[in-house]
């Protein structure tokens, strides 16, 4: 332990330079103060984020009503006692009740229609007489029948001629797979359920064997490639006219990949490609990748030279290089701020917060309208909060230490 100086015993020159080195200490313990500060700062808010994600909501909306898990059962509990209620009523209270008129829908006119009449037994009156039709009441019940399998029999006719011996028959209809045994519409069933309704192959196997048929996955997932094959033109004619527009967004989810000769999985993409919600054309589409490189999204877009909206990963980069403009994505710049103000209630996120909400609202309120008119008010009310918003931030950016999670946001 270094021993105290008698300060008496110092002359002036001393004495200042004494003070001159404990001025350099303080200043030198308030840097690495201030450096273990934003350290635990940064640590405490990355911690939180990671709780939040583990065990609490994700859902980024503030004062949002938290959904109830059971409320199915619940509404299912209620119309159950209310069935009882109602067997359980004399005929009196039932007639004593008010009737409340049903706000149903009316179902759909397209719908194929079964009629079933009910007509009495005997139409002779009790006086002797015939009983003459004045009418009827018509109700309608909505039914449901299992998914139904049929069989299409192509029966082509050999036509011969006996004098030159010449034979004749109708070419055999072209078909998704040639000499297989799905129709069309089986095919587009298949896809539909697996990829719009999430319904795995060895599913659908299981619900196939339930209708008494052995179709098994390895062949469903045949069907898939080749219908895959078919589509693709489809596909690149969708992409053609995808990159028409002057303004996209993209995107990037990883999905697990089980590589191939190897019992484990790795991570690939699909890269999402779509329009804005403003277009005529309201279209999307993927691009499966086994990587995240940003060269899958450069062959995608090709020479296409316009706007894109898309968050700040570093694949899209080399693009804004090559003619196309960087849209920022203000979902992901409010991300920050709000898992600021989840962590440590910061009131500078709030505050964030609040702008970025007042331009949410104008586009809520602005999103129906025609594009001149969508123009006219955010010139009139956005770009007031925007600039309002620009230079909040340059104020207190100043503020706050470089390396914080609030300065990242």
């Amino acid at each position: 332990m270094t021993q105290r100086p008698d300060l008496d015993q110092l002359s002036a020159d001393q004495l200042r330079a004494l003070a001159t080195e404990l001025f350099d200490r303080v200043e030198t313990k308030d840097r690495a103060l201030v450096r273990s500060n934003v350290i635990i700062e940064k640590l405490t808010h990355e911690v939180a984020i990671l709780k939040r994600h583990k065990f609490a909501r994700r859902s980024e909306q503030l004062d949002a009503v938290q959904g109830k898990l059971l409320d199915e059962l619940i509404d299912s509990d209620l119309a159950a006692i209310e069935a009882e209620l109602e067997q359980a009523m004399t005929e009196e209270q039932k007639a004593a009740r008010p009737k409340q008129k049903p706000k149903r829908t009316p179902l759909p006119p397209e719908l194929p229609r079964t009629p079933i009449h009910h007509e009495p037994e005997n139409t002779q009156c009790q006086c002797g007489c015939q009983l003459q039709r004045i009418g009827e009441d018509v109700s309608e019940k909505l039914d449901y029948v299992p998914g139904e399998f049929t069989v299409e029999r192509h029966i082509r006719g050999k036509w011969a001629c006996d004098s030159c011996e010449t034979l004749i028959q109708a070419p055999v209809p072209p078909q998704v797979i040639d000499k297989g045994i799905p129709t069309a519409g089986l095919l587009a069933q298949v896809l539909v359920a697996k990829y719009a309704d999430h319904l795995p192959l060895y599913r659908q196997e299981r619900i196939f064997g339930r209708a008494g048929l052995e179709i098994p996955r390895s062949t469903l997932a045949e069907w898939v490639g080749a219908c895959g094959v078919q589509l693709q033109p489809l596909v690149d004619a969708l992409r053609n006219a995808l990159l028409e527009h002057c303004v996209l967004h993209a995107d990037e989810t990883p999905v697990s990949m089980l590589a191939p000769g190897k019992k484990k999985t790795h991570k690939a993409y699909v890269w999402a490609y779509c329009t804005t919600p403003f277009s005529d054309l309201k279209a999307t589409v993927y691009d499966f990748a086994p990587s995240r490189a940003g060269e899958h999204a450069r062959t995608f877009l090709g020479d296409w030279q316009g706007k894109l909206v898309c968050d700040d990963y570093a694949g899209y980069k080399a693009g804004f290089g090559n003619g196309i403009t960087e849209i920022g994505c203000m979902a992901h710049a409010r991300r920050k701020f709000y898992d600021l103000h989840e962590a440590n209630k910061s009131e500078l996120a709030a505050k964030a917060l609040e702008y970025i909400g007042g331009l949410y609202e104008i586009e809520r309120d602005t999103k129906d309208l025609p594009p001149d008119k969508r123009l006219e008010i955010r010139q009139a009310k956005a770009r007031p909060i925007a600039d309002a918003l620009h230079q909040w931030m340059l104020a207190h950016r100043q503020k706050v230490p470089d390396g914080s999670g609030t300065a990242k946001a």
